[in-house]
């Protein structure tokens, strides 16, 4: 692994301080529903979360905008940026998402010296974007010169940790099997991040429906560790 990927990777630490330890984006109103409760059931969510929406959003997303970067289209980057954001039916996890992006983007800003980045910024505060990690890792990425394929498995892979952490505390699961989830996870993050080198952008946002129905309804769960 190159410098600058490792560089990368330090963004992909679950306990790096975006915030995402506070969402669950609809992995709690399956623990509620009783339908995830162990190590097993957790994983058979996990996997169609990545491969039936996070594959077909975020990481879409991530490969569409490494290549506006490379073409320097940045009114594509603002387009996708508003389509990842409007196609987010459920408001917790739209809302969610806004917050991770914008402390992202903060922490981002703080290590990297990356014009994007400040142009991304200038962006939200004008009210012209919204702001979403899967677009702030990707412009690291690129600035890193990390190839894009690299790109999107790390974002995956940040992307799962987290939730497995969440689930550490919310099924409960202990730190082994949570350890083991990610262990057995690396081959369906190459799977993913192959198919998402081969969609069409045609296929952006085409999610699993009850994903998206969980996340709506984790609003009136009736305990909840989560803020989506």
């Amino acid at each position: 692994m190159t410098d600058n990927a490792l560089s990368l990777f330090q963004l992909c630490d679950s306990n790096f301080p975006t915030g995402s330890f506070s969402h669950s984006f609809g992995l709690e109103t399956y623990i509620q529903n009783d339908i995830v409760h162990n190590q097993e059931t957790f994983s058979e969510w996990l996997k169609v979360y990545l491969h039936e929406q996070l594959a077909y959003a975020d990481g879409l997303a991530a490969r569409l905008i490494y290549q506006a970067l490379e073409e320097n289209d940045t009114e594509k980057i603002w387009e996708l940026d508003r389509i990842l954001t409007v196609q987010n039916l459920a408001r917790e996890s739209r809302d969610g998402t806004q917050r991770i992006g914008d402390r992202f983007l903060n922490i981002s800003e703080s290590i990297y010296e990356i014009p994007m980045l400040t142009n991304y910024r200038n962006q939200l505060r004008k009210k012209f974007a919204f702001g979403h990690p899967a677009i702030v890792f990707t412009m690291v990425g690129h600035h890193l010169q990390v190839p894009k394929e690299t790109t999107i498995l790390f974002y995956l892979y940040s992307t799962i940790a987290s939730l497995v952490q969440n689930a550490v505390r919310a099924i409960p699961l202990g730190q082994t099997a949570g350890q083991k989830v990610i262990y057995t996870f690396q081959k369906e993050l190459r799977q993913a991040t192959d198919k998402i080198m081969h969609l069409d952008e045609s296929e952006f946002g085409v999610v699993s429906p009850g994903l998206e129905l969980s996340q709506m309804q984790h609003e009136r769960v009736n305990i909840r560790i989560f803020s989506s």
